[in-house]
């Protein structure tokens, strides 16, 4: 779901899964968005929507004449719906592009506890090996011409850790079709197949302006048996090597903010958790 890139400078209701209703099939019901209201329905129920991104019963496929890569959209049996990437690893218009790095995002947003990126599963279906992207309902895309603007501090401190995650992962392709809020000016990160690849620099992403210190905390703690553990198969041996590079390169950044401004304007202190159903 890309559209022309554009480098954007600036920008849990936990029930457990024996509290919820089960749909006739015996699936676990996953709360859904209403409109006009908050769209981060996954925290605390992501185990359930992996099992059924990943062997719910498809009803219903239909296309979605967007973006560059044409991914389909899918309704599984429950009700929930989910983006079909089936783009198998290799170069597209001079770019690397993979599914596994769609999958790879989702798993390391959860080792941080981002809660930004929806959850993602390897699915297979018609013979091919893909990503299953849970289908975020009721967003509004981006539209650079004019920027949406959340209540403060909420809404700069989430587009802080949306930098700090695109500088990680090297995600060169963050730009206004990849970019969703909602009613509640909950940001999303969707379509990450051009990130997570063997760059050890961090040229051609959003630099850093602050930081959200719990969260460079993460970071800044991560090892490479964590990668290991965490991005599995997902990512190659050279790529999780460059990540950490890149991570050391990001904390020269900081260091160097720190040094023109001072700690307290660099770092966030605390980051406003998102209201959730």
């Amino acid at each position: 779901m890309r559209r022309a890139p554009l480098l954007l400078g600036v920008f849990t209701l936990v029930l457990s899964a024996a509290t919820l209703p089960a749909t006739l099939s015996g699936q676990v019901a996953v709360p859904s968005a209403d409109p006009g209201k908050c769209s981060l329905t996954w925290p605390g129920f992501e185990d359930q929507i992996e099992k059924q991104l990943t062997d719910g019963k498809v009803l219903k496929m239909e296309d979605v004449p967007i973006g560059v890569t044409k991914p389909q959209r899918a309704t599984v049996e429950g009700g929930s719906r989910f983006a079909w990437k089936p783009l198998q690893p290799g170069y597209n218009k001079g770019f690397m592009e993979s599914y596994k790095a769609e999958i790879a995002a989702y798993k390391l947003d959860r080792m941080l506890e981002l809660h930004m990126v929806p959850p993602i599963t390897e699915r297979r279906i018609e013979g091919k090996n893909g990503a299953a992207v849970f289908w975020i309902e009721n967003t509004r895309p981006w539209n650079v011409k004019a920027p949406p603007q959340g209540p403060e501090p909420m809404w700069s401190m989430q587009l802080t850790r949306m930098k700090m995650f695109d500088l990680l992962v090297a995600n060169i392709d963050r730009n206004q079709g990849n970019l969703l809020y909602d009613a509640d000016w909950h940001i999303f990160l969707i379509d990450h197949s051009r990130a997570f690849i063997d760059k050890k620099d961090l040229k051609g992403i959003a630099p850093l302006g602050r930081v959200e210190r719990k969260l460079w905390e993460k970071m800044q703690a991560l090892t490479i048996e964590d990668l290991d553990r965490g991005l599995e198969k997902w990512v190659g041996d050279k790529e999780k090597r460059a990540l950490l590079v890149r991570r050391d390169l990001m904390a020269k950044d900081i260091n160097t903010l720190i040094k023109k401004h001072g700690e307290k304007f660099v770092f966030y202190d605390e980051f406003a958790k998102p209201p959730s159903h």
